[in-house]
């Protein structure tokens, strides 16, 4: 099948195997598709990772970046899901059927698309892919890297931790037992060891690799959850996509613990409203502001090479403010905060390191 020459960006996170575009479940919410192939516009897409659209997460962040990028650059724009348990093979296939359609650049969102990438980026070196959260000595020039310092938000959070804790003891939940998510652990940690190096930190993970099914089950957070809070843990950050709205679940309904949210502001979004008075802070990974960056540099023609860094310098992460929880620690956030933007700080990104 010949490929178009027209540019479009196809969006990519998780994992649903596809025979076609119309086969995965696309999900087209612009009317204006037919319009952006036929004047040369760029189309985008997005495939969301486990969870999808409204995990009040991870997902949902992506999606913020696929709309800025559909109101402000005027693209067409197709969704896709993802499903649990999903072969290697199927990722591949999704991205092999993306390049015969025509897709340059193809945008894949979340690590789990490292080893797929690598084989379909190999094998169509006129094409032009991305990969948020992931890169490695495999990849090809032909793949950029999106991402983000964890590590940095996570050692904020675990200041704010420190900081609040009532009971001087805090925890710390992580969807899937991976190289990414340890990020979050480590900067957690030493952020709260730098308050109070006696504080204990609960560790618990849901699942480990090649078991992904932890970032989309909130009753086995809302299980972990309360294992911490039985054990005396009275601040839990959670890094586990939709997981965490069920480790939410149970800090509300313990009096006068409190959740750290991640990826979004977690106190701000609809589907949590009930529980936002027990959310003191999220770290916030702008991956929205990485999808609508990638799209517009190809827009522009001036597509991404390489490694992009969105760290707390460049405002990649964050911690959200909403229902003011964090406001009387404010002077210690920022002393932190500058420590690691001046380079007087580091951030261990490794938690095995911290003994």
């Amino acid at each position: 099948m010949r490929r178009s020459t027209k540019l479009a960006a196809v969006v990519l996170s998780g994992s649903l195997g596809i025979a076609s575009l119309a086969a995965c479940g696309a999900k087209s919410n612009d009317t204006t598709a037919s319009a952006g192939s036929s004047d040369g516009g760029l189309k985008v897409g997005m495939a969301y990772d486990i969870g999808g659209r409204g995990d009040q997460s991870f997902n949902d962040s992506a999606a913020r970046g696929l709309d800025k990028a559909k109101s402000e650059l005027g693209v067409a724009v197709t969704e896709a899901d993802a499903k649990t348990g999903e072969a290697e093979a199927d990722k591949e296939t999704r991205l092999k059927n993306l390049v015969s359609a025509g897709y340059n650049p193809i945008i894949a969102v979340g690590f789990v698309y490292q080893p797929a990438v690598n084989k379909i980026a190999k094998e169509n070196p006129n094409v032009k892919f991305a990969i948020i959260d992931s890169t490695d000595a495999e990849q090809p020039s032909n793949v950029t890297s999106l991402l983000f310092a964890e590590q940095e938000g996570s050692y904020l959070a675990g200041v704010a931790a420190a900081n609040k804790s009532k009971t001087k003891h805090v925890g710390f939940i992580g969807g899937v037992q991976s190289e990414l998510i340890k990020k979050f652990e480590a900067g957690y940690r030493a952020g709260v060891k730098s308050v109070d190096p006696n504080m204990p930190v609960d560790v618990t993970y849901l699942t480990t690799p090649p078991d992904f099914s932890g970032f989309a089950a909130p009753d086995k957070g809302k299980e972990a959850a309360q294992g911490q809070l039985d054990k005396g843990a009275d601040v839990i950050y959670t890094a586990a996509g939709s997981s965490g709205n069920g480790a939410i679940e149970a800090v509300a309904n313990k009096q006068g613990a409190m959740a750290i949210g991640v990826d979004s502001d977690q106190a701000a979004q609809p589907a949590l409203a009930k529980y936002k008075n027990s959310i003191m802070t999220s770290m916030v990974k702008n991956v929205d502001k990485a999808v609508f960056s990638y799209i517009e540099s190809a827009k522009k023609g001036q597509i991404f090479t390489g490694v992009k860094n969105f760290d707390l310098k460049a405002d990649g992460v964050s911690l959200a403010t909403t229902g003011n929880k964090i406001d009387d620690i404010k002077a210690k956030l920022d002393e932190a905060a500058n420590a690691i933007k001046s380079g007087a700080t580091t951030i261990p990104t490794d938690p095995s390191k911290l003994g």
